[in-house]
């Protein structure tokens, strides 16, 4: 049986999700979402209090997705330098798929810091994607493919790599596809990260 809420919530948070990440949080008004999803304003209310409740949700659910993505990978008997590449692949062929999650991770997540203070303190709004990150780094470390390392540093070459090619095919500025850039991408982030 189908629970006709829960699909329904989803329409709303892949709606807003899109009109977050077209139009910014700001301008972005529950109006809006309620007409996406051909809904009345009032009806909108009773899935989600508010525009920051909201704003919550969709962090979370990009999260759950991403982390999903990223245990299939991290539960495959291959080595770290194969996991690597797997993980770049998968963000890469995301962005390009539903570049919408991944704005919103970049425009609006990380640029409106504020709407996410309360509730989503730190990375616990991101934690299922991040758990499987750090999840890779220590079965790197375990198997001696990578090297001992703060996790923040190494998080933070991982996601700026990734994040970065995203940024610059949105900006139109690669001259290139996303995928052509697997192999060195993957290849860099490895040979920064190993022993």
């Amino acid at each position: 049986m189908i629970d006709k809420k829960q699909l329904k919530k989803e329409q709303i948070i892949q709606s807003a999700l899109e009109l977050f990440a077209a139009k910014g949080f700001y301008n972005t008004t529950i109006p809006d979402i309620a007409l996406a999803v051909k809904m009345s304003v009032g009806n909108m209310y009773n899935y989600f209090t508010s525009k920051d409740v909201l704003a919550k949700e969709i962090i979370k659910y990009i999260s759950v997705y991403l982390g999903q993505k990223l245990r299939e990978i991290n539960e495959e008997d291959i080595s770290t330098k194969e996991k690597t590449r797997k993980i770049v692949e998968i963000y890469f062929k995301i962005a390009s798929l539903k570049p919408e999650m991944i704005d919103y991770f970049l425009r609006i997540y990380l640029s409106n810091r504020e709407v996410f203070k309360d509730g989503c303190e730190g990375m616990i709004c991101v934690n299922e994607f991040v758990t499987e990150i750090m999840i890779y780094f220590e079965e790197g470390v375990k198997c001696g493919d990578l090297r001992e390392q703060d996790f923040f540093s190494a998080f933070g070459l991982f996601m700026g790599y990734l994040g970065g090619m995203v940024f610059l095919k949105g900006e139109n500025i690669l001259p290139r596809e996303l995928d052509a850039y697997i192999d060195d991408i993957s290849h860099n982030i490895y040979k920064a990260l190993s022993v």
